[in-house]
């Protein structure tokens, strides 16, 4: 699918200010979207909206198909009499500059308890109907995840695959009883799912009065320890104990010399086949009721994924496999009709990867940041190979930021050497004709004057900021995902500039 030729910023909500330990839906929202219009910005991409667990990776959520809790407005159930002012008195102080996640969690999850257990007398008639349509709609999966998030809290959060044995395989009996046994924990568990449907759905609807789309994210696998594998379990490579048989990962790439391994568990894709796709077509249809445009994370695995025995410690003996490939887009545009997806085709490409691409008519990706190294695909990186319908970014979540790349040493971050880093410094140098000073503007304009149809920075980069602001370091387990900004980070100055070269780079709205 062709996209219009726009321009948006990359920002996860949880990176947004406010005054309650993590950035979410509510007022300071509304105030990006009012930033992103204000400077012409029609697009705004976001990270997987899934419930996190350990390490706060939005892309190991518990499930594919809820909402993290944590972005719930605080101010919003206040306004909505769903939350009084004493029972945040006692609410404490967190940092502003990043999300201190355990004891954010915690906090947050004792004001939404209270929340909760006085949802019943507090809610309206009219918003007690909506709840109750929420949760007939939403049945398919709201289920098995308030189940799921009832059960491993009975259980001290341990992985699923360690509760007593009918609960971990599923026997139906057991699962009756435990309904009734957690009845409470499950509600609860529902009406967080209601209370963030219905304030992203304002969200989304104000967005979309100023001229803002929001562009989601789908991680082609799930984690293990999730209502998804839970619930499906046949869908998946699985021993007899649950534990996964084999599991995804990447072979040796730019960013480590031993891959990556997720350790997710693979997918049953026969299984899938015999179901014509059926849990990939919830999975797209639910996700487009809160996105308008998703991108497909590391979608070269539906052409061929690295499968990695079970209990390895790294990735490098893993080997590819053949994945569904045609077969599946085919049968998911015969039931859902054309989708507006953006396939990130980063990584080991081959021809048949962008036969796939092609072959559906999704936009790639292409990374500035890619295209003046040593790579053989570094000339693809440049904006003068882009074709139309791509997305081009300065850099992604995975990449350091702008400025932190270009001042970068060897050994943080990727594989590069000090003599590579060098070389591409002094490439890019030499083809912006820039003293590097304001290398991030420098890459802003590159990829806005680009013909991509869509163009995307990270905020990271818009600010200026270095390595202290990156999102992510890929193969890290912990340390990720907290960045926040302030707005006294986002002067006039940065939105006149922005606003200009989205004006003069022809991507305002028409």
């Amino acid at each position: 699918m062709k996209f219009p030729r726009a321009s948006g910023i990359l920002l996860h909500p949880t990176s947004l200010p406010g005054p309650y330990g993590i950035g979410g839906i509510g007022p300071d929202a509304l105030k990006f979207v009012d930033f992103l219009a204000d400077t012409g910005q029609q697009l705004w991409q976001i990270l997987p909206l899934g419930p996190t667990s350990y390490g706060d990776s939005p892309y190991q959520a518990t499930s594919s198909f809820a909402n993290n809790p944590l972005w719930i407005s605080f101010e919003w159930l206040l306004r909505d009499g769903l939350l009084r002012e004493d029972e945040l008195a006692d609410f404490p102080r967190f940092p502003a500059e990043y999300v201190d996640f355990g004891p954010v969690i915690s906090e947050r999850a004792k004001v939404l308890a209270r929340v909760t257990s006085a949802f019943a007398s507090r809610a309206d008639k009219a918003l007690r109907g909506e709840f109750a349509a929420f949760k007939e709609a939403n049945a398919s999966w709201l289920n098995d995840y308030a189940l799921f998030v009832a059960l491993k809290d009975a259980n001290g959060g341990r992985p699923w695959t360690t509760w007593d044995a009918p609960l971990a395989r599923r026997d139906p009996a057991a699962v009756k009883a435990a309904f009734l046994d957690h009845a409470a924990r499950v509600e609860a568990v529902c009406i967080e799912q209601f209370l963030f449907a219905k304030q992203w759905n304002e969200l989304r609807a104000y967005a979309a009065k100023r001229g803002v789309r929001f562009i989601g994210d789908i991680p082609i696998f799930v984690a293990h320890d999730s209502s998804d594998v839970w619930a499906n379990q046949n869908l998946f490579f699985l021993n007899e104990d649950g534990s996964p048989s084999v599991v995804s990962g990447v072979p040796p790439d730019y960013f480590s010399a031993t891959g990556q391994l997720w350790g997710n568990p693979l997918y049953n894709w026969p299984v899938h086949k015999e179901t014509n796709y059926a849990w990939w077509a919830e999975r797209l249809r639910r996700t487009f009721e809160k996105v308008d445009i998703v991108r497909i994370d590391h979608f070269r695995g539906f052409e061929a994924y690295w499968e990695i025995p079970g209990g390895e410690t790294t990735a490098i003996n893993g080997h590819w496999v053949k994945g569904p490939d045609a077969d599946l887009f085919d049968s998911l545009k015969g039931q859902l009709g054309d989708l507006p997806i953006i396939a990130e085709d980063l990584g080991l490409i081959t021809e048949e990867v962008d036969a796939l691409r092609n072959h559906c008519g999704f936009p790639g990706m292409r990374i500035l940041q890619f295209a003046f190294g040593n790579d053989e695909r570094a000339a693809e990186f440049r904006p003068e190979s882009y074709p139309e319908n791509c997305v081009a970014y300065t850099g992604t979540h995975d990449n350091d930021t702008t400025v932190g790349w270009f001042h970068s040493q060897a050994g943080e971050g990727s594989t590069r050497t000090q003599e590579d880093i060098d070389a591409e410094r002094r490439m890019i140098l030499g083809y912006l004709g820039t003293d590097g000073s304001e290398i991030q503007w420098d890459l802003i304009a590159l990829g806005a004057r680009s013909a991509a149809d869509t163009f995307v920075a990270p905020l990271q980069d818009l600010l200026g900021l270095g390595s202290e602001a990156r999102m992510n370091t890929p193969g890290r387990a912990s340390g990720n995902w907290s960045w926040r900004f302030s707005w006294e980070q986002l002067t006039d100055a940065i939105r006149a500039r922005l606003a200009h070269i989205t004006r003069s780079t022809g991507r305002l709205a028409r």
